[in-house]
């Protein structure tokens, strides 16, 4: 007799049941393929939406896991491998959710971020306590349980909302820096929430003897205790002896990759040898372990690279596979009773909790109620909790579905909420670009300070010198490196994350950095009210332009300097220039949201340390007339502001002759309306400078009367050697007759200056 049942009649080893085999796991192969392909295809088909990605991720979940076909290839052995791997994922996932959150936050007093996080929590759990109890959620129901749902509809998914405030880029805006951290802190209270609760209430193992459940909480406190303990002490010492033996711009160690990965994966695993729960005890161990420093850049990079990439797609088909529709008992009034439920609560408790304290914050109610809908959102750690309810049978098949289709609704409408925030930002704001003329004094400059090597550095340092003003408000600079992206060069990147990639070249590292030292040296010798950030424009020349214009928009900056595409020779001349960096400046010129001054060094970078104490170093602004010219007059007076710079104003006007001047209006055309509002604007602008600068002796001013662009040139030539910087408008006028026909005359079409050191904006 046969001891094992042959597939349809036949035994092991038999061509039919070899073919059933492969065709089993063909099925699996090419089910987890359709995963990661429809995944991803969704996704880019819900770019435009600007849809997180979990949205397309479940419903492609969703989908999938309840195809019949797809469904009997899997079988329990297969089932079992894919709940690890869900598990598994999820550990790496809470590990990273962990490392970047600040545990010490909940012990100082509240701050604006956590009243809202707290005001949208604590009317949600209070619902969820009040009226689940009743409505039959459970398939045993206890005060734990109810406390868990609870927990999960007050929390909000920070991932999701940072990178959907990041996308749509107004996490430099009040209301996006205010959503990302009260989501922050919203999220890691209510894990931590659930890391106390769950030694109380564990799921894993059920005890119904009281005197071994409290042995068992007692033992799980003590380890997670231990591993706390261990991991806040231990932790920074080994993280800085690793960040110390592999310093940035160097290829990291293998042993001290393998080290520094081995000791991540011991803290997470103290607290689960004496039954505490791993995923939970990889987000305490990472929360404690610290978050700066290359290691821990490293691996949150690597994990948040590998979860869309590999787990992901993954994931949501375990979560698709175990959301049985069949068991969903869509016929049942009480089954769609209990969904809307879940779903008004999730929203009014947010809506509810944020309004009130918005009223008591001073915000306006449409925003205090846009702001608990965006704190609604939920994420993966949600979902998994869902299908985990099922799985231990705590829950329905039912109730889980509910729970992650409350989840799907409450991420759908977050794109549309943000985009409502940034129409309404836009009508208040004023319709002109970012620009130095509208820039209040007692405000910082920030300035994005373009450098394309170290022959730029010492004009670089000069620069920032003159114009950092007076240290109260000072002046923030975000030094940026344009590197061209050539093959050789890309061939040397290392990706560490979704968004971020390390240049392993030795040049461009040497390069930067010695910019570095050099900058910040100076900084902390003498930059008493600068403010230094680092930045890399790493592109072709064809894309490098938009790259320093998006990161103007994101950082908000309001006067981008870029350096001459043609560099000095020692004998004062300059050479041929790249024209690549020529391309560069044109584009962003015509592209850029803020002011662009280009910085010609031809001797700039040689001028000795600019003293403090007296008037040395001379200035002039060159002032024609239009809103270029503005631009270099509001710079002007930063740098007037320096106890080292001695500041000339030269404006140059129109000579009265009425017969020179009806010559000239015979020979060029002029809208007489718009010259008369240009010339007005300079006089407004002109006189506030006068009162504000000028008038108390800080700043010298001369005015010179010329006919025509030629006796203007001679008299700018006049001018060479005097100076050892010229702040001058690139154009802006309304057809000026004093300028017009000097581009005949120059160098470089839109450059006029070529005397001494120059700087135009």
């Amino acid at each position: 007799m046969e001891n094992v049942q042959a597939v349809n009649g036949s035994a092991p080893g038999c061509p039919d049941f070899i073919s059933y085999t492969v065709k089993n796991a063909a099925g699996k192969v090419i089910s987890i393929g359709l995963a990661f392909v429809f995944s991803n295809l969704s996704h880019q088909l819900l770019k435009p939406l600007s849809q997180p990605r979990i949205a397309s991720d479940i419903a492609v979940g969703l989908v999938l896991g309840n195809i019949s076909v797809i469904r009997r290839a899997f079988d329990e052995q297969f089932i079992n491998i894919l709940n690890s791997i869900a598990e598994f994922g999820m550990i790496c996932y809470m590990f990273v959710l962990g490392m970047e959150m600040d545990p010490y936050v909940i012990f100082k007093s509240p701050s604006r971020n956590a009243m809202v996080a707290y005001a949208g929590m604590v009317p949600t759990i209070i619902l969820v306590c009040s009226i689940t109890p009743f409505l039959n959620y459970y398939q045993n129901p206890s005060i734990g349980f109810t406390l868990c749902l609870s927990t999960t509809l007050a929390g909000s998914s920070s991932h999701i909302l940072t990178r959907l405030i990041t996308s749509l880029k107004i996490g430099k805006s009040d209301i996006g820096k205010l959503v990302i951290a009260a989501g922050m802190h919203s999220d890691m209270i209510s894990v931590i929430l659930f890391s106390i609760g769950y030694l109380f209430f564990p799921t894993a193992v059920l005890v119904n003897d009281i005197a071994a459940h409290v042995r068992m909480t007692l033992t799980m406190a003590a380890a997670l205790l231990l591993q706390i303990i261990f991991t806040a002490t231990v932790s920074p010492i080994f993280m800085n002896w690793v960040n110390n033996e592999n310093p940035e711009g160097k290829p990291m160690k293998g042993s001290h990759l393998v080290l520094a990965v081995a000791y991540m994966a011991f803290v997470c695993s103290g607290a689960p040898i004496y039954g505490y729960s791993s995923i939970l005890s990889a987000f305490v161990a990472g929360i404690f372990l610290p978050s700066e420093g290359r290691v821990s850049k490293w691996a949150v990079g690597k994990i948040n690279y590998l979860l869309p990439t590999i787990f992901y797609p993954v994931f949501f088909f375990w979560m698709g596979f175990h959301a049985d529709f069949r068991r969903f008992e869509a016929g049942r009034w009480g089954t769609w009773g209990r969904f809307l439920v879940l779903v008004l609560i999730t929203i009014f408790g947010k809506v509810i909790g944020t309004v009130i304290c918005g009223v008591t914050l001073g915000f306006h109610q449409r925003e205090s109620a846009e702001l608990g809908l965006l704190l609604t959102a939920k994420g993966h750690f949600h979902v998994f909790l869902a299908v985990i309810g099922t799985l231990l049978d705590i829950t329905s098949t039912s109730t889980s579905i509910s729970i992650i289709i409350v989840i799907f609704l409450s991420v759908l409408p977050t794109p549309l909420v943000v985009s409502e925030i940034i129409k309404r930002a836009r009508k208040r704001a004023p319709t002109q670009r970012m620009a130095l003329e509208w820039l209040d004094p007692s405000n910082e400059l920030r300035t994005l300070l373009c450098v394309q090597g170290v022959h730029n550095v010492l004009s670089t340092i000069n620069f920032m010198e003159i114009s950092q003003g007076a240290s109260d408000p000072g002046i923030l600079v975000y030094l940026t490196d344009m590197v061209e992206l050539t093959d050789h060069i890309a061939s040397t990147l290392v990706q560490e994350g979704m968004d971020t990639v390390t240049v392993m070249d030795k040049d461009v590292t040497e390069m930067r950095d010695q910019i570095s030292t050099a900058v910040q040296a100076y900084v902390e010798e003498n930059g008493n009210g600068i403010t230094l950030r680092r930045m890399l424009a790493l592109s072709t020349f064809d894309g490098m332009a938009k790259d320093i214009c998006n990161l103007a928009e994101d950082l908000m900056i309001f006067l981008i300097i870029l350096p001459f595409h043609k560099n000095r020779h020692a004998n004062g001349t300059l050479d041929g220039g790249n024209p690549g960096f020529r391309y560069v400046n044109r584009k962003v010129l015509r592209n850029a949201p803020c002011s662009v001054g280009i910085l010609v060094d031809r001797g700039y970078g040689l001028v000795e340390k600019i003293s403090k104490s007296e008037s040395s170093f001379q200035v002039a602004v060159i002032f024609f007339g239009g809103k270029d010219d503005r631009e270099a007059l509001a710079y002007a007076g930063r740098v007037s502001r320096h106890p080292g710079v001695k500041l000339t104003v030269i404006r140059f006007l129109l000579d009265s002759d009425s017969v020179t001047a009806s010559r000239r209006a015979g020979n060029y055309r002029i809208n007489a309306a718009e010259q008369e509002e240009e010339m007005k604007l300079d006089d407004e602008s002109f006189a506030q400078f006068y009162e504000r600068h000028i008038a108390g002796g800080h700043v010298s001013y001369s005015e010179k009367h010329v006919v025509n662009s030629a006796e203007t040139y001679t008299t700018l030539r006049s001018l060479e050697g005097q100076y050892g910087l010229i702040i001058v408008g690139r154009g802006g006028r309304v057809n000026s007759i004093l300028t017009i026909g000097m581009n005949d005359w120059q160098q470089c079409p839109r450059i006029r200056p070529y005397w001494g050191c120059s700087f135009w904006v």
